[in-house]
Order: C-alpha cells, then structure tokens, then sequence
C-alpha cells in the first residue's frame, strides 16, 4: 500500500540512490513487481537479506511483502557458527546475499542470489509477475498475520531473539510519524545503519512515503561522511552517537554542510558534551533524539530541535538536564514507568519503561512476546520521567549491577566518567566478586591528547575514581577503572557488555 500510494503519487520522483542513476518511485514499483514474481515462483517461504544495504534492500523489503512472507535481513557481520543457525530457522527461504557468504548459504541448503543478480532478475521478470494481494490484503489466502519483516537483535546481553514486526505494526509508525508527499522533490536523506537494523527498514519506509530521496553510506568514516553530505546535497542524515562523536573531532574548517537540514540520532547513548559541540558547530541544523526498540518499529520518544536549542541555552539545571534525555513520547504511544511489583512510580522515580500503540509488536518467534493482558510492552529499559514528561533512560534492566542488596544503574556513573575532559568513552560492568556478588568496575577510552607512557592510552585512574566518588557516593564508585584503546561496540553504536565483562574477568 505505501509502495502503491508513493508510485501513484509521484511516479517520476527519483526516490532511491543517487541523483544520476537512482530509482524513481514508478521504477521501484516494477522492479518489486518482478522480485515478487521470482519468489512465488520459487514458493520461497522468506526473503532472506544478508548483503550490505542499498538499491537491492527496499526492493527485496516491498518484494516480500507483495508475496506475501517475511523479509529476514540478517547480519553479513556474524561468524559462520551463528549464521548457520540463523538460517537453519528459515528452511526454504530465498537468501539475496554477497559473495562472501554465498558458499554458507548453500550449506544450509538455501538459494543463494547476489544482490545485482536479485535487480537483474526482478527487471527481467516485468512488473506483473508479482501481481496479486499483498500480505496485509483481506482475503489473501493464508497470507494475514505473515510477518512483514523478522528483525533478530542484536542479542548484547542475550542470545539474539527474532522480532516479529507486522504490517499493521509498520504502517502505523508511518502514518502516525510522517507525512505523505511532505518531502519537497530537493531532500535527500542519508542512512548510515545496516539493513538488519530497526532504523534502515523504518527510514526506507518513512523517506518513500514522505517522497524523500534516501542514499545509504555503509562503510562510514567522518570524511567520506561529510564528502556524501556535500556531494548529493543531503539536507537529512541519521547517525548514531558514535559516527557523530567522530564527526566533531575533526577540524572545525572541515565540517561545513550547507544543505544539511535534519540530524537525527540515536541507538545508544549520547554523551552530552559531543551533542552540545554539534549544536553550537552547527546551530542552523535541526538536531533529533529518537529513541525506539526494533520490538516498537522504531521511534518511541523524541526530543526535538526546538527541545534542544532549549536546553543548551537555559541557566535551569532540570532544563539543561534533557540534553541527556531521549525526549517525550510521540502521539501515539501510551508510555508508563512501574515498578518491578506492576505499580506505577512518581515523576522523578525509577523504573521499567512500558509502552502501548499499534506499532508496538513485543512478540517474537516461537510464540514469545513481552506484552502484557493490556497491552503494554515491557522495553527492559529502566528509566524515569521528569515533571514535564521527558524520559531519562538509565540502561538495560539487564545491565543492573546488584552490589550487595544495592540495585546499581551503570548508566548514572558512566554519565559522571563523559564528563571528565579526559574520558571519550566508558562503560560500567558489574563482574563477579566473592564478597559482593558483583562489584563495580569501569573501562574509559581515553579523549585525544590524553595518553601515558610510549603513547599508550592513559589516565590517571585514581584521580577519575576520586573524580566520582565526589560526585556519587562510595557505594557507586567503581573498584577499578581500565583504560582501552576503544570500546566494543555494534555497527549501531551498543556496547557489548558481555564481551565487556569476559574480557575484564580473563585480564591481559
């Protein structure tokens, strides 16, 4: 229907890929067409993406979705062990995938297709060979209730779980978020996330139908970043905290973007000092927090540009304060902080965020879900609301360090470690101890300019673990502080805590 609605909209308007080759809308309606014909021929029970993103992505996502079975992007980043198990979950299922992994794909027993290959063959087929109800359609045979797209997570504190997103669930965080055609025909949007991300099928959904042409970086550096910006006159761009971080550590001369409009961010946290250096370095550009879940199709809360001009200019504390927050809820989301008995907690007070709207799914493969008799999802994120509604996230309840009978969000110290001039990036674990169950140990990536001996990163560790123990109490200091190079991380900027804990438990 989106698809339909864009192609019958603006038929002519190039909406995918760079100005001089990319596709219009009436072109990527054949060319989904002709990818839905192959997979009904080929009784393909999912399409299973496994290639870096780009033309052949939002093909293959309205493809499936016209014949009627999932899209399963996957992660072309996994080891061999774990991708085969992810396609062992998936018996019968088309795989448009990189040369790469194309001899594991035929392992488990699958078709293999390169994404050129898919472009080649949905041309080749014409725009008819798909036609026919769509997923959603009443009355297509067997087909209501398939899944729109099966998203796994990214499984940092757990084994990644398959999200089941439907298309009721897809729509309605496009409706309720965009306007149709609002896009004038000189905007163009830059992706810089993975296909098997939440935010890469939710922009390509949210762009075609705001009629916004979308272009995807995938292998980001600053400089090629900035050079896409200024090339394809890009006026809206996501990134995630970490792409922006290394953003603004390059020369101020070098960051103009003239035509740059809309900066959205999000996927982890934003340290506050990067956001207000990107703020005051581009004060024209609209800065937006979006904070989501890929078991909420996205966007759940947002903190917008007027919010953050707000707070960078306010002398009040609690106002200068949502800089850190991730914004208030959107129009069609019911959200609720409990605590872990059910009950509903006081502005200030923290507890579990739950959210209710139609684009929430919460129901994962197997027949899983985390939604309660009314409806309302349980993120697994603890957090708190100020008396203005704005929501201060506080990490995973996953990530809690349980010190003795003491509860300990690590992300309250780690915001203590961001401040310091001479810390770029930290984390807080809880690793096994004897005596307190867990304790507290913290690793920081030291900031440029800040290194010890032989130019190894450096800081003085004992001076940081003062530097928190004034501004939180003992209990909250961490035993340890470890200096690393860099952090591990996902492409979308979560650290993996796991990895994290066993690296510090195994040592040098």
């Amino acid at each position: 229907m989106l698809l339909d609605m864009a192609a019958d909209g603006f038929p002519d308007r190039c909406v995918v890929g760079r100005r001089e080759l990319g596709l219009t809308a009436a072109r990527l309606r054949e060319l989904v067409g002709g990818g839905a014909g192959l997979l009904r021929a080929r009784s393909a029970s999912a399409l299973v993406y496994l290639a870096v993103n780009g033309p052949a992505f939002p093909v293959a996502l309205f493809a499936a979705a016209r014949a009627g079975i999932p899209l399963v992007p996957v992660s072309y980043r996994l080891g061999d062990a774990q991708l085969q198990g992810l396609l062992a979950r998936h018996p019968g299922a088309l795989v448009v995938t990189d040369e790469g992994h194309a001899e594991a794909v035929v392992r488990a027993g699958l078709v293999a297709m390169s994404p050129a290959e898919w472009l080649e063959r949905a041309a080749a087929a014409g725009a008819d060979a798909g036609a026919g109800a769509g997923a959603g359609d009443e009355g297509d045979d067997g087909a209501v209730g398939v899944p729109a797209v099966i998203i796994y997570t990214s499984g940092t504190t757990a084994a990644p779980k398959g999200v089941l997103l439907q298309h009721d669930n897809l729509v309605s965080y496009v409706i309720n978020s965009t306007e149709f055609a609002g896009a004038g025909e000189d905007e163009a949007a830059l992706m810089s996330v993975p296909p098997y991300h939440i935010a890469a099928v939710s922009n390509v959904l949210t762009n075609l139908y705001a009629g916004r042409r979308f272009i995807v970086l995938e292998n980001f550096t600053p400089a090629q970043w900035l050079a896409e910006v200024r090339a394809e006159e890009v006026t809206n761009a996501m990134v995630v905290p970490t792409m922006l971080a290394r953003i603004m550590e390059l020369p101020r001369a070098e960051l103009a973007v003239p035509s740059l409009r809309t900066l959205a961010y999000g996927g982890a946290r934003m340290p506050e000092k990067v956001i207000e250096q990107a703020l005051v370095t581009w004060p024209d550009v609209d800065f937006v927090n979006a904070y989501g879940l890929t078991e909420t199709s996205s966007t759940i809360t947002v903190l917008g540009p007027e919010d953050h001009r707000a707070a960078l200019a306010s002398a009040d504390p609690a106002v200068r304060a949502r800089l850190r927050s991730v914004g208030t809820v959107v129009p069609a989301i019911e959200l609720e902080i409990r605590d872990e008995g059910g009950a509903l907690v006081a502005p200030g007070e923290s507890g579990r965020v739950w959210v209710r709207g139609e684009q929430v799914s919460g129901k994962y493969a197997g027949g899983a879900s985390s939604v309660d008799e009314s409806g309302f999802f349980d993120t697994r994120d603890r957090g708190h609301l100020d008396s203005e509604g704005y929501l201060f996230l506080e990490g995973r309840v996953d990530d809690t360090i349980i010190r003795g009978a003491e509860n300990i969000a690590p992300a309250e110290i780690e915001e203590v470690l961001l401040s310091h001039p001479a810390v770029a990036d930290a984390v807080v674990v809880g690793v096994p101890d004897d005596e307190w169950g867990q304790r507290i140990e913290a690793v920081v990536v030291p900031a440029a300019g800040h290194s010890g001996l032989s130019g190894e990163p450096g800081i003085d560790t004992a001076a940081l673990r003062e530097y928190v123990r004034a501004r939180l109490r003992g209990s909250r200091t961490p035993a340890q502080v470890t200096c690393w190079p860099e952090l591990p991380r996902t492409v979308t900027g979560k650290i993996l805590r796991r990895q994290v804990v066993s690296d510090l438990v195994k040592g040098p």
